[in-house]
C-alpha cells in the first residue's frame, strides 16, 4: 500500500506537508538541487539530498491535491489516476521549460567560441549534460516509472523518459543552432589532417559519438536512428570530402605521371578507410568510398586506361596491379582494360610464333610449343600477379590464346597444323631417348602439353596423330614409361571425355595381352623344338593388334618375308589358330623390326649389329647366297613394290653397308648392289631402321585423309542422331545443333555440315519439307 499522502518516505528533512503539496514551492525545492547536478555534479551530491528529491518526486506525482474533494469523500481510484496524470505532466513540463533555459544559457557561453576552441566547448559541455541527464534520470524514476511509461502506452506523442528528454532538449535548443559551426570546425580539422597535419582525433570522434546519440526515433522514443548523425555530419562530410579530392586531384594529374598519381590515390583510399576506423562512424564508410571512388577515379579513369597499355608494354607489373585494385573499384572500370589486354597477348602470341617459322617450316616441334607455353606462362603470371586471377582476365587470356594458338603464321597454309604438331611433341617426350632429366621433370612438360591442348580446336586432328603415334611407341617398345603413357592418357579422359580416350585404353590392353599370349607361345614352341630335338633359328616376338582399334593399316605391298622369318610366322600361326579358331591374322610387315648380326666383317672382333625394318631384313639375307646382287634380282625375290624398295635400299646404301654400281646410281633396274667387307662403325649395334621425311609426310597426309573421313562419318551421326531425336527441325536450327554437339572436337564448317545433310536426304534418311523445315524418315 502507498503511505498515506504527506507522509514522507525517509527520515530525510523535506519541505513541510504545506511546501510539498504546493507545486511553487515543491518545484524551487527540485530546481535548487536540479541546479547542483547540472552545475555542480563533479562535487557529488550527498545521499541525505539524493533521497529528499527523490521522495519529493514521488510525494508530487502522488498528491492527491490537484484535484478538489467534496468534504469528507474519499476519492475513488479513477480521480486518484487522474490526479497523479496531471501532477506528472507539470513536473515534466517543468523539467523540460528548466532544461530550455539552461541550454539557453549554454548557447549564449558557446557564441563567444570558435574552430577548434568552440569544439573543445561543446565536448566538455556535452559530457557535463548528458552526465547530468544520467543523474536526473535516476532522480526522476517514479516519474519514468509511472506517468512517462503510461503516456507512452497510451500512444502520446513527444513524451519521452527524463534521460530521452534532455536529449531532445540539447538537439532542439542546442544542438541545431550550433551545428553549422561545430561541423564547420570539424571539417577544418578533417582538411588539416589530410594536408598532413597532426590533430587531436579524438576531439572529432567525440563530435560524432554525441550526433549518434542524437538519433531518436519519433514514433518509438526506445528506439534509436542514424538520422541526425547522417543529415548533419554525414552529408556535409562528404560533400567536403569530394570537394577536397576533385581538386586535389586535378593539380597532381597536372604536375605529375599517371603512375604516381596511382600511387597517391591509392594511398589516399587507404587514409580514408583508416580514418573511418580512428573516428568516424562506420555506417559512412560505404558513402564515403563510393565518394572517393568518383573523384580519385572516375573522374579520371581515361586518363589511367590511356596508360594501360603503355604498362603492359614495358611490362610494369606492380603497376597494372595498382591500376587494376584502382579501376576495378568504379563500375565497368576493367571492361576496356580487358579487351586491351586480350590484344595484347594475341598480338605478342603471334609475333612468337612468326620468329619460330621465320627460318622456314624445318623447325622442330619443341621449339613451335616452347613459344606458345612461354606466350601463355608469360601472360598467366601476370593474371595472377597484377589481376588477382580475376576470372574475366583469365577468360580474355584464353580467348587470345585460343586464338594465336589456332590461326597463326604456321597454320596460314595448314589449320590442323598445331595440334599436328603439339601431338608430334608429346611423342617425342613420351618416345625412349627424351632428355627429360627425371619422372617429375616428365610429369611437368605432358602437364605443359595440356595447356596448349586445352586451346587447340581442332582436338580431333590431335586425336588421330597421337593415337597412331602411341600405336608405333607401343608395337616398337619404344615409350619411355607406361606409367608416362597412362598419365598422358588420363589428362586427355579428364579434359575430353572416355570416348575421347577408349580407343588409347585399349591398345594397351592389347599390348599387355600380347606379352601374356608371348609367353603361352614360348612354352608352346618350346615343347614342339624339344621333341623334334630341332634349334631356335629366329628369337622372335609377336603383337596381336585389335582392327577396331588400332590406326594402322594393312602393308601397300605385296611381300615374301625370308624363309627363317616364314617359318617363325608359320609357327605362331598354328598356335594362334589352336587358340582362336576362325580369326585370321593380317601381317603388319611395314611395322615389323628387327635385328641381324653382321659376321662376315672378320676385322671386327665384336660382330656389328644392325637393327633394321623387317624390308631391310629380307634385302640383307639374301647376300649370304651371293656378294652382289640386281636390284630387279632384289625385287623379284622380296617381291616389294618401287616405292617400298627404293627408300629400304636408299638407307643401306647410304649408311655404306650395300655399296651401289654405280656408286650415284639411284636403286632403279640395272643397278647392282655389293656387301661392304670394309664397313666400319663407332657403334657395335647400328640403327637402320629410319623413317624418311618422304614416309613421313606421306604418313601426315594419310592422316589428314582419314580425318576428313572421320569427320564426314561424325557430322552425318550427330545429324541423324538430332533429327532422330528431334523428328522434324527447321535447317538453320539443325545446322546450329550440329556445331554446339561437334565444336569440342573441331570447328565444323557450315559448307560441310550442308553437305553432309544433302548426302543424307540422298541416303533416304531425311528429307525437306515447306518451310525450310527438315524431317526424320523412320
Amino acid at each position: 500500500m502507498a503511505p498515506p499522502v504527506g507522509t514522507p518516505l525517509a527520515t530525510a528533512t523535506t519541505p513541510s506537508s504545506r511546501a510539498r503539496d504546493d507545486l511553487n514551492s515543491t518545484w524551487t525545492y527540485l530546481q535548487s538541487n536540479l541546479d547542483n547536478v547540472m552545475t555542480k555534479l563533479q562535487e557529488g551530491l550527498d545521499m541525505k539530498t539524493y533521497m529528499g528529491v527523490y521522495t519529493a518526486v514521488h510525494n508530487f506525482c502522488t498528491s492527491q491535491k490537484a484535484t478538489p474533494q467534496p468534504q469528507g469523500s474519499l476519492p475513488t481510484l479513477s480521480q486518484q489516476h487522474r490526479g497523479a496524470h496531471l501532477l506528472g505532466e507539470e513536473l515534466y513540463t517543468l523539467l523540460g521549460q528548466y532544461l530550455s533555459e539552461h541550454l539557453r544559457e549554454v548557447l549564449k557561453n558557446s557564441e563567444s567560441h570558435t574552430d577548434e576552441a568552440l569544439l573543445t566547448f561543446y565536448i566538455r559541455e556535452w559530457k557535463r549534460y548528458t552526465d547530468a541527464a544520467k543523474y536526473n534520470n535516476h532522480l526522476f524514476r517514479y516519474l519514468n516509472r509511472h506517468w512517462v511509461r503510461r503516456e507512452i502506452d497510451e500512444g502520446k506523442k513527444n513524451v519521452y523518459d527524463v534521460y530521452t528528454l534532455h536529449l531532445v532538449k540539447w538537439r532542439d535548443d542546442f544542438f541545431k543552432a550550433v551545428e553549422a559551426k561545430v561541423m564547420h570546425a570539424v571539417l577544418r580539422l578533417v582538411e588539416k589532417q589530410r594536408n598532413g597535419e597532426t590533430i587531436d582525433q579524438m576531439q572529432i570522434k567525440a563530435i560524432v559519438d554525441s550526433f549518434v546519440s542524437l538519433g531518436l526515433d519519433e514514433l518509438d522514443s526506445t528506439k534509436s536512428t542514424l538520422d541526425v548523425y547522417r543529415l548533419y555530419f554525414e552529408r556535409p562530410f562528404i560533400i567536403a570530402t569530394k570537394a577536397y579530392y576533385t581538386n586535389e586531384s586535378k593539380r597532381f594529374v597536372a604536375e605529375n605521371s599517371v603512375v604516381e598519381y596511382m600511387k597517391k590515390a591509392e594511398a589516399r583510399l587507404e587514409e580514408e578507410k583508416e580514418r573511418v576506423n580512428m573516428y568516424l562512424h562506420p555506417d559512412i564508410m560505404k558513402k564515403l568510398m563510393e565518394t572517393c571512388n568518383e573523384a580519385l577515379i572516375s573522374a579520371h579513369s581515361v586518363l589511367l586506361r590511356d596508360e594501360f597499355q603503355v604498362l603492359l608494354d614495358n611490362e610494369r607489373t606492380e603497376d597494372l596491379a595498382r591500376m587494376y585494385k584502382l579501376l576495378s573499384r568504379i563500375k565497368d572500370g576493367l571492361d576496356p582494360l580487358r579487351n586491351r589486354f586480350e590484344n595484347h597477348v594475341r598480338k605478342a602470341g603471334t609475333i612468337a610464333v612468326e620468329k619460330v617459322a621465320a627460318n622456314g617450316e624445318n623447325f622442330e616441334p619443341k621449339v613451335y610449343v616452347d613459344a606458345l607455353l612461354e606466350i601463355h606462362g608469360k601472360y598467366q603470371q601476370l593474371v595472377n600477379v597484377a589481376f588477382n586471377g580475376e576470372s574475366e582476365f583469365v577468360r580474355s587470356l584464353d580467348n587470345a590464346c585460343q586464338d594465336f594458338v589456332n590461326h597463326n603464321h604456321v597454320c596460314k597454309n595448314n589449320t590442323t597444323r598445331s595440334p599436328e604438331l603439339l601431338a608430334k611433341y608429346a611423342d617425342q617426350l613420351l618416345k625412349k631417348g627424351a632428355k627429360a632429366a627425371d619422372e617429375s621433370e616428365l610429369e611437368e612438360l605432358l602437364v605443359q602439353i595440356m595447356v596448349v591442348f586445352k586451346y587447340i580446336e581442332d582436338k580431333d586432328v590431335f586425336q588421330k596423330f597421337y593415337s597412331r603415334m602411341l600405336a608405333k611407341r607401343l608395337v616398337h617398345t619404344s615409350s619411355v614409361s607406361d606409367d608416362a603413357e597412362t598419365s598422358m592418357i588420363s589428362k586427355l579422359k579428364e579434359a575430353c571425355g572416355y570416348e575421347y580416350t577408349n580407343k588409347l585404353q585399349r591398345m594397351f590392353q592389347d599390348v599387355q595381352i600380347s606379352k601374356d599370349l608371348n609367353t603361352s607361345y614360348k612354352d608352346w614352341h618350346d615343347k614342339i623344338l624339344e621333341d623334334s630335338d630341332e634349334k631356335r633359328t629366329v628369337d622372335s616376338t609377336f603383337q596381336i593388334l585389335g582392327t577396331g582399334f588400332w590406326p594402322l593399316n594393312a602393308p601397300n605391298t605385296p611381300f615374301a618375308p625370308p624363309a627363317e622369318v616364314n617359318k617363325a610366322v608359320e609357327s605362331f600361326t598354328r598356335f594362334y589358330d589352336s587358340k582362336h579358331n576362325g580369326r585370321k591374322l593380317t601381317w603388319l610387315w611395314q611395322l615389323c623390326k628387327g635385328e641381324i648380326r653382321a659376321n662376315y666383317i672378320k676385322s671386327q672382333k665384336v660382330p656389328y649389329t644392325f637393327q633394321v625394318s623387317t624390308y631391310q631384313m629380307a634385302i640383307l639375307l639374301l647376300f649370304n647366297d651371293s656378294d652382289k646382287l640386281d636390284f630387279s634380282d632384289i625385287k623379284e625375290v622380296t617381291k616389294l613394290t618401287d616405292e617400298n624398295l627404293e627408300p629400304a635400299l636408299g638407307i643401306l646404301c647410304k649408311a655404306r653397308v650395300l655399296l651401289p654400281s654405280p656408286e650415284d646410281g639411284k636403286p632403279v633396274a640395272g643397278t647392282s648392289y655389293t656387301l661392304n667387307y670394309n664397313f666400319k662403325n663407332k657403334k657395335v649395334k647400328i640403327n637402320l631402321n629410319i623413317n624418311l621425311k618422304s614416309e613421313q609426310k606421306t604418313e601426315s597426309d594419310e592422316t589428314h585423309k582419314t580425318i576428313e573421313e572421320d569427320r564426314k562419318l561424325l557430322l552425318q551421326a550427330v545429324i541423324v542422331r538430332i533429327m532422330k531425336g528431334r523428328k522434324k527441325l527447321k535447317h538453320v536450327l539443325l545446322v546450329e545443333e550440329v556445331i554446339n554437339q561437334v565444336k569440342n572436337r573441331f570447328p565444323p564448317k557450315i559448307p560441310d555440315i550442308k553437305k553432309n545433310i544433302d548426302a543424307l536426304m540422298e541416303k533416304d534418311y531425311i528429307e525437306r519439307l515447306d518451310n525450310d523445315e527438315l524431317a526424320y524418315i523412320a
